[in-house]
């Protein structure tokens, strides 16, 4: 038997390390979680995304009483960004959640749906998007989704 080893690398920053444009996105993100709908769950979540072109556009979590018929922020920032700049690469998505209580301490990665979607939307502009996942107490920063999400499926292996 072989052994395979995969290997990933996240940055904890706090706050004052972040570029001011980080601390842009990071903002509009926690901002965004103002606007989601949640009424089930009270756990609010919000997506900040930097386009090439530096429009940033934001997006929240929407719950249903159906489970399965909502939607998480990054996906609701991705397919907005997607349908209405869909000549601009995401450059950066950075991703907020609070409850009750307020922000959470540490960062919230994104579910396995959003993975995928994060994965498809560098696919679709041949780049890597960098992710900033907020908490109170760091800030993760990662480089791409191949470090959210090793051994992933994309469409490559539906050509082969």
């Amino acid at each position: 038997m072989k052994e395979i080893k995969l290997e990933i690398c996240i940055h904890s920053l706090q706050y004052e390390e972040l570029t001011p444009q980080d601390r842009e996105l990071i903002d509009k993100a926690k901002e965004a979680t103002s606007r989601s709908y949640a009424p089930y769950s009270k756990f609010s979540v919000g997506a900040a995304a930097l386009l090439k072109n530096g429009v940033i556009v934001t997006g929240t979590n929407q719950e249903n009483a159906a489970y399965p018929s909502g939607l998480c922020a990054e996906r609701t920032t991705l397919f907005y960004a997607n349908s209405q700049y869909p000549d601009q690469a995401v450059l950066t998505l950075a991703i907020a959640a609070r409850n009750e209580a307020g922000y959470l301490d540490t960062p919230i990665p994104p579910c396995g749906a959003c993975r995928q979607v994060l994965l498809e939307t560098e696919q679709r502009y041949h780049q890597p998007m960098r992710i900033l996942l907020y908490g109170e107490k760091a800030i993760y920063e990662v480089n791409g989704t191949k470090d959210l999400l090793p051994l992933s499926f994309g469409g490559e292996f539906l050509t082969k």
